[in-house]
């Protein structure tokens, strides 16, 4: 659904003539630009690839700027590689590695708090947001996995489950509570949930269809939507077992080998996802 800006001027009957006063030039000016998209979230929203140089934002185009295309938006992208719910509230939070790549490389937008405390400064300074993204939870499963030896270790990844969830769930209501709460931003709030690598992979698909749980019921809890980045991965892989490699969904780096992170197909499709559901609210 498009938005109408509209552009206020006075007008003046002055002898008889009509005179165009512009009170604020500088306001006037500020209301022909297009509405702004925040984007939030890790390396998805980052658009990151192992394929491209690190020591240039520009190299990485992620799902965000794809949206901002669709919508005719401007787009502010503060996402960061590697970014946990509990880092993207606070750095002293569990990390996987987001902070290390702010300490060497540059992020499309450069900020030098968490995430949060820059969402709400944006928020707050511009108030033609429309749009505001987020996609979060793969680095807060990522960090269990990592802590219990890898995704071979099933027994320590269920035990740590519960634990996980509970705190990926109370950190988006403190996300979320900034953004509608202090920020008093009330327009379009999109979550994206994560997509499986393999939906072949039952326990894998499992745990990240649980994260996706929580991610959902607490965007819609704060009236937000939910772009279902899970569901169109599987339909885009379903002729292929669920490989969302061999279904060309994701950075190819060797011969049948597959990053984690979306090919310019899979991005795309994670756009559209995300525009669908937002033009459907």
């Amino acid at each position: 659904m498009r938005r109408v800006v509209s552009i206020l001027a006075t007008l003046c009957l002055v002898g008889g003539v009509a005179v165009t006063t512009l009170a604020n030039p500088a306001a006037v000016a500020a209301s022909n630009r297009p509405a702004e998209y925040l984007a939030l979230g890790d390396s998805i929203a980052f658009g990151f690839s192992p394929l491209a140089a690190p020591t240039s934002a520009a190299n990485f185009v992620g799902y965000p700027d794809k949206v901002a295309e669709a919508l005719r938006d401007r787009l502010t992208n503060a996402g960061c590689p590697g970014e946990t719910s509990s880092h993207f509230i606070d750095l002293a939070g569990s990390d996987n590695n987001c902070g290390l790549w702010r300490a060497y490389y540059p992020l499309h937008t450069s900020y030098g708090t968490a995430q949060l405390a820059f969402a709400d400064g944006f928020l707050r300074s511009h108030p033609k947001t429309q749009v505001v993204s987020i996609d979060i939870g793969a680095n807060d499963l990522q960090v269990l996995v990592n802590s219990c030896g890898g995704e071979a270790n099933v027994p320590c990844i269920m035990t740590g489950m519960p634990g996980m969830l509970a705190t990926l769930s109370s950190n988006l209501d403190t996300i979320y509570g900034h953004i509608r709460l202090a920020d008093r931003y009330h327009h379009k709030l999109v979550a994206l949930t994560v997509y499986s690598t393999d939906y072949g992979n039952q326990t894998l698909t499992w745990a990240i269809s649980q994260v996706n749980q929580i991610v959902a019921a607490r965007t819609l809890a704060w009236g937000g939507i939910v772009a279902d980045g899970f569901g169109a991965f599987a339909a885009a892989s379903a002729a292929y077992n669920g490989d969302t490699c061999a279904a060309g969904l994701r950075i190819v780096v060797g011969p049948s080998v597959c990053d984690s992170h979306p090919s310019p197909a899979g991005r795309n499709l994670l756009a559209r996802t995300i525009v669908k559901a937002l033009r459907a609210d």
